[in-house]
């Protein structure tokens, strides 16, 4: 298997713990830290644009006066995407995957996460300018001196990964992928990961259920309306275990903040959804009855 690192099955995603979400104050984001870590969520997923590149150094912050152990936790951070902010102007929104660009933005996250290493460093967006070799020069410049331990990408396609794979090993996969959201089962992103043995890891992992309604999101309530008896689950919990299902060994990506809702997340896990109960919220998904 190319990644040999153990990330949680449940990864925290911390987009929101910042400027772009909850605002959280340090004490908070120590205790966030502290109540993953107890309930056995050790990997923590950033962005370097999270925040509009602030929310690292927050989190660093908060993960230093937690004084929880390095070597207890990992750490996945992705680089590349530039937009216009006061923080890092640009003139337009744009992706930079140069070699020196790429080890500078691994520099900026060590820093600002307060950490001498990166267990999985992701390419946060395909750039129809990528350069494998480039790529390849820096990856391996930041393995040989020990500031990543691994390499992935987000949201890009099999060929993609393929072109990448021309020079390095790719370790790993983010992409959308929930119920209501679920193209990567049917283009050969998922089957990718299981071919080439990578951690696939569901951003949105709950799709738009909880922030739309629409005769999709609909159909799939009348449907979970007595599943969710019948497995003693809440919506959400289902919705997880519906992605946890597929063979290509999800990790969910969960963005929530709230820590009731982090522990109803672990819980998902012990749900064993049964076979035809998957197709039926599958079909419920699609509005049609698989082909």
């Amino acid at each position: 298997m190319k990644n040999k690192i153990k990330y949680s099955k449940i990864i925290a995603g911390t987009m929101t713990w910042g400027r772009w979400g909850k605002r959280f104050p340090l004490a908070q984001m120590v205790k966030m830290i502290h109540g993953c870590v107890d309930l056995g969520i050790t990997t923590f997923d950033h962005a370097d644009i999270y925040g509009d590149y602030t929310t690292e150094a927050e989190f660093g912050k908060a993960f230093s006066s937690s004084k929880t152990k390095r070597d207890k936790i990992q750490l996945i951070t992705k680089c590349g995407i530039q937009f216009d902010t006061k923080e890092r102007p640009n003139k337009v929104k744009h992706y930079n995957y140069s070699k020196d660009y790429i080890l500078w933005s691994v520099d900026r996250s060590l820093q600002n996460l307060q950490t001498d290493y990166i267990d999985l460093l992701l390419l946060h967006r395909p750039s129809p300018l990528l350069s494998p070799a480039e790529i390849g020069e820096a990856v391996d410049s930041l393995k040989n001196t020990g500031k990543i331990r691994d390499f992935g990408v987000s949201n890009f396609t099999p060929s993609q990964i393929a072109l990448l794979e021309t020079v390095l090993p790719v370790s790993g996969n983010q992409m959308e992928y929930s119920l209501t959201a679920n193209e990567v089962q049917y283009n050969g992103i998922l089957d990718d990961c299981i071919v080439g043995k990578r951690i696939a890891m569901s951003w949105s992992p709950l799709g738009s259920y909880f922030k739309e309604n629409t005769p999709k999101t609909q159909r799939i309530q009348r449907v979970l309306e007595p599943l969710t008896e019948k497995y003693d689950a809440t919506e959400d919990q289902l919705l997880l275990a519906w992605i946890l299902r597929h063979p290509a060994n999800i990790h969910p990506v969960v963005g929530t903040a709230n820590e009731s809702r982090l522990k109803k997340s672990v819980d998902a896990l012990k749900i064993q959804m049964e076979l035809e109960d998957w197709f039926l919220l599958l079909e419920a998904s699609k509005g049609s009855e698989v082909p």
